[in-house]
């Protein structure tokens, strides 16, 4: 049984990992673009990026991933089972897809407001002296304003990533097997309650090196003192 069930947990461990990962590598580009879209002089695009924004922080995650599985099927009258059956593959891996983009732009809403903050912190006069300078406007954003809004935007971007780990747990109500509902089916299962605390201690231990982690990179950043 203990054996059944670690590789269990372990197989949702890796799940769990696997849309955190996916998530950030994704969501963070996503944000930027976003903030640069709310940020524009283009008023119809401005004021459609705030709208979409507000509606994605305005609404529950979970909802969220309901309604984009439920998107082929209702807009496209494209049924789930299709898209598995045409690219070969499980409904399992079908829905962890739908759960990936909805995690996706649920937190490239969250960065794209984190960055424009932190974009519009920064003085004007900085802007300016670059061009002095002779700079373009991109060498400015890249090599001037970025490194300055990296270090302003690290603590609640930090806090968004700790989060985003314990939201996958989300996962399941698309039946995902991410470390919770595995531990949960080994509990309903085996009539042991000993796997939701591996899962607790999983969430620990990654919340617990997401932390270091940043500490770390903060203090690193400490010279971006303006």
């Amino acid at each position: 049984m203990f054996a059944a069930v670690t590789a269990d947990l372990l197989n949702g461990f890796g799940l769990t990992v696997l849309l955190f990962a996916v998530t950030l590598v994704a969501a963070i580009p996503l944000g930027l673009v976003v903030a640069f879209c709310s940020m524009t002089r283009f008023i119809p695009l401005k004021w459609l990026t705030k709208v979409f924004v507000w509606v994605i922080r305005g609404t529950p995650l979970m909802l969220q991933i309901i309604v984009i599985s439920f998107i082929p099927n209702t807009l496209f009258e494209i049924p789930n089972r299709a898209i598995a059956d045409f690219f070969g593959t499980s409904m399992a891996n079908v829905n962890f897809i739908f759960v990936c983009v909805a995690f996706i732009i649920n937190y490239a809403a969250y960065f794209s407001e984190i960055f424009r903050g932190g974009i519009e912190s920064i003085p004007k006069g900085q802007h300016e002296a670059a061009q002095v300078l002779g700079m373009t406007r991109g060498q400015t954003f890249f090599l001037v304003v970025l490194p300055q809004v990296f270090k302003r935007i690290l603590p609640p971007m930090s806090n968004e990533i700790i989060t985003l780990v314990k939201d996958t747990s989300l996962a399941r109500v698309l039946g995902v097997v991410e470390i919770i509902l595995a531990a949960n089916q080994a509990v309903n299962l085996y009539v042991v309650i000993w796997p939701l605390f591996y899962a607790g201690a999983f969430y620990l231990a990654f919340n617990g090196i997401l932390t270091l982690l940043f500490s770390f990179i903060e203090k690193k950043l400490s010279y971006y003192k303006v």
